[in-house]
């Protein structure tokens, strides 16, 4: 499925569909536009028009026999009408897909506010994944998840982040191959010289960009610090829960005069981990001002 970053100020529901039909969006950011919807007569129709003819019929054979005869001109309308209802049970609606129709008008109405794989170079990809992958790991993280980071700051910031960094990456790599055209068509030294600014220019732009995702990186590196504590924590937790089964285990075989002292250090292990995932919390908030003030900024 092709990857794409929709801007986190679009629907939920709008976004959702740009994600499904990445390469629906690419045909038509190249021209490709949906079949009209035909309109076709609904079943409540149909039936009203057979009826309707039905009913014509009866009463034209009514008077037809009332006066005396003509069964050729009645055995006529008789065909027809079965021609008729035939007709209108043998046509089918045309088949079509309304979601394309819906990709299509909201790809129009969002236009500019989604980016597609195409809209990013070799090295601005990689960036783009692992803005991603960063993105990704702490929204899924169980530190988040489970409320003990700033959840709604996260929830808001880090898709806004992944916009913007994405946005820059696209315009980036638009320039990139403008400059890239630009280099082939110009050999002459005048030129050379007059895109080496420009190519600074790229190469700084480059770095701050770089700088952003390295940021994310940082901060999602200590969410997995905090989420690897926990789980210890949690791996403790249990078995300190299951501590007096052994302790009675101990006492009734009369080796706790040995063993309690692996016991407690046992609990002193749990008090460890669980001021480890406080620091652990603590340096992931740390990294979360860090990454925000740039973002203010």
């Amino acid at each position: 499925m092709q990857y794409v970053v929709v801007d986190p100020e679009v629907p939920a529901d709008v976004a959702d569909l740009f994600r499904r039909h990445g390469p629906l969006l690419s045909r038509i950011r190249a021209g490709w536009t949906p079949e009209p919807q035909p309109v076709t007569p609904k079943l409540a129709t149909r039936l009203l028009q057979a009826g309707g003819a039905a009913a014509a019929l009866f009463l034209l054979g009514v008077v037809l026999l009332a006066d005396g005869g003509h069964i050729l001109m009645f055995v006529t309308a008789l065909l027809i009408f079965v021609a008729f209802v035939g007709h209108l049970a043998a046509k089918e609606p045309m088949e079509t897909d309304p979601e394309e129709h819906d990709v299509y008008r909201h790809a129009r109405w969002y236009e500019g506010r989604f980016l597609l794989a195409e809209d990013f170079d070799y090295p601005a990809e990689l960036l783009r994944e692992r803005t991603r992958q960063a993105v990704e790991y702490v929204l899924s993280s169980g530190v988040h998840i489970s409320g003990m980071l700033d959840g709604v700051r996260n929830s808001v910031m880090l898709p806004a982040q992944e916009w913007e960094i994405s946005r820059l990456l696209a315009k980036l790599s638009a320039l990139r191959g403008e400059h890239r055209r630009l280099v082939t068509e110009g050999d002459s030294p005048e030129v050379v010289a007059a895109m080496q600014p420009l190519e600074r220019a790229l190469a700084a732009s480059e770095a701050a960009v770089v700088a952003r995702v390295e940021a994310l990186e940082r901060y999602a590196r200590h969410v997995e610090e905090a989420e690897r504590a926990l789980r210890a924590h949690e791996q403790i937790e249990v078995l300190r829960s299951r501590l007096p089964k052994y302790e009675q285990l101990l006492a009734e075989t009369g080796a706790d005069a040995l063993a309690v002292p692996q016991i407690d250090n046992l609990a002193q292990d749990a008090g460890r981990l669980e001021q480890a995932l406080r620091d652990s919390v603590r340096s992931a908030h740390e990294a979360f001002r860090y990454l925000d003030g740039p973002a203010q900024a």
